[in-house]
């Protein structure tokens, strides 16, 4: 091992080797990333200065929207900047804080989402118990607990890649440092790094993904069987709407990146999911909560 080069720098190969789609990609993912700070940047403002939004699922939504703004920032400068200039190296330096911030607002956000839906379902099946329940403290709680604990799953990672021996090949299958494709570079054994990388981050986002599910089987239900008005129905109905979709769109790519094992992987398809949740989900978000919520338009107005 001491007669081998250690390798300080790698390059990520990106969407697409071709110059003319290149020009194409960039201006695309400019505008949708530009759009993601602006709803989100909104959303923020509008939550933070209109008193009738300051409630825990407003609490939520910013925090929500503040992970939107992080989680992309950290990938899609990098990847803007390839794109542009067509040189697509990154430091090993870099490349392990990138791993880090990918990891660390991504499961932040991956647990929000569970919170949130726990918030809706203590709403609308306990109401009485809700002011109680989802206290300013608790919801402070909540979000300190979700960041978190997305800052040790990040950090758990960052350590064991940092421990791996990288001194062959240099050239990432990815448009940042994701953990699949770097450690498949490593000289050493990766062996523990895919198995903490399939059951524990596989876990956590599994976890939290059937834990939303059971919560809004469970209000679905309530709803059918205990409330009798319709109108009561359809205002419940539409408080969930808008968080059932955000679910949909980043729960399902997310799990397609982590459910099935390692070796098993098409490096493409694995790349298009991580866009999905990792690009397209945030600028979704603002359009999602502003177009199908009655409050956060009236705020907006």
């Amino acid at each position: 091992m001491d007669n081998q080069t250690e390798v300080r720098k790698f390059i990520l190969l990106g969407l697409t080797s071709l110059q003319g789609l290149q020009k194409f990609l960039f201006m695309l993912f400019l505008l949708l990333y530009l759009s993601t700070l602006l709803g989100n940047m909104a959303i923020m403002i509008v939550v933070a200065c209109e008193p009738r939004l300051h409630t825990p699922m407003y609490f939520f939504l910013f925090n929500l929207s503040c992970l939107d703004i992080f989680f992309p920032t950290v990938t899609v400068p990098k990847m803007l900047a390839g794109l542009l200039s067509g040189h697509h190296g990154i430091s090993y330096t870099g490349c392990l804080s990138q791993l880090h911030f990918s990891y660390f607002t991504g499961t932040s956000e991956d647990l929000l989402l569970a919170v949130m839906a726990y918030d809706r379902f203590v709403a609308i099946c306990y109401p009485l118990r809700y002011t109680l329940t989802m206290s300013p403290q608790a919801c402070l709680q909540l979000a300190v607990a979700t960041w978190t604990t997305g800052f040790l799953h990040a950090l758990m990672h960052t350590v064991m890649t940092s421990q791996l021996h990288f001194c062959g090949p240099n050239h990432v299958q990815h448009y940042f440092c994701k953990i699949k494709p770097l450690v498949r570079l490593a000289c050493s054994s990766s062996q523990l790094n895919l198995n903490l990388l399939n059951i524990v981050t596989g876990s956590i986002a599994i976890g939290p993904f059937v834990f939303t599910l059971f919560s809004y089987l469970y209000i679905f239900s309530f709803l059918q069987l205990k409330v009798q008005s319709k109108e009561g129905r359809r205002k419940a109905f539409s408080t969930c709407t808008s968080h059932l979709t955000v679910v949909a769109l980043f729960y399902v790519p997310v799990i397609f990146n982590y459910v099935p094992p390692s070796s098993g992987n098409s490096s493409r398809w694995t790349m298009i999911a991580t866009l999905m949740y990792n690009v397209v989900t945030p600028v979704l978000n603002p359009l999602i909560y502003t177009l199908r919520n009655v409050e956060v338009k009236r705020a907006l107005k």
